[in-house]
C-alpha cells in the first residue's frame, strides 16, 4: 500500500501540472471563465491530494486497516472529485450532457474529508 500511495501521489502531482498548463493555455480559449475556474479547482485539489499522499506515504507504515483506508479514501475521493469536475467543465466542449456527474463531485469531496479526518485520528491516537 505504501508504494501504491506514493505512486498515486506522484501521478496526481504530474497530472496536476499537465492539466494546469493545459487549462491555462488551451482551455482558456474555449471555456467560459466559470468553467475554467471549476477546472482549476479540480487541478488545485488534485495537487493537494498529491502532497497529502506523498507525505502520508512516508509517514504511515500501513500496518493497520485504518492506515490503508486513509490512502484509499484520498485516492478514490480525488478521482471522483477532480475528474468529475474536469468532465463537467468540458461537457459543452465535448458536446455531451454529463450533468449526472454532479452528485459524484461532493461524494469525492466527502471521501477526501474522511481521509483527512482519519489522519487526524491516527495522529491523535499515535501522538506523533
Amino acid at each position: 500500500m505504501k508504494t501504491i500511495t506514493l505512486v498515486f501521489g506522484a501521478v496526481y502531482g504530474m497530472l496536476s501540472v499537465i492539466l494546469g498548463a493545459f487549462g491555462a493555455h488551451a482551455l482558456k480559449k474555449i471555456l467560459s471563465v466559470e468553467r475554467l475556474e471549476s477546472f482549476e479547482t479540480g487541478v488545485r485539489y488534485q495537487m493537494y491530494a498529491a502532497f497529502f499522499l506523498l507525505i502520508v506515504g512516508y509517514i504511515l507504515k500501513f500496518e493497520t486497516t485504518s492506515e490503508k483506508w486513509i490512502s484509499i479514501l484520498m485516492i478514490v475521493g480525488t478521482i471522483l472529485f477532480s475528474f468529475s469536475i474536469y468532465f463537467l467543465s468540458l461537457q459543452d466542449y465535448l458536446g455531451a450532457n454529463l450533468k449526472f456527474l454532479g452528485p459524484i463531485t461532493p461524494l469525492g469531496g466527502l471521501m477526501m474529508i474522511l481521509s483527512w479526518g482519519m489522519l487526524i485520528l491516527y495522529f491523535a491516537k499515535n501522538r506523533i
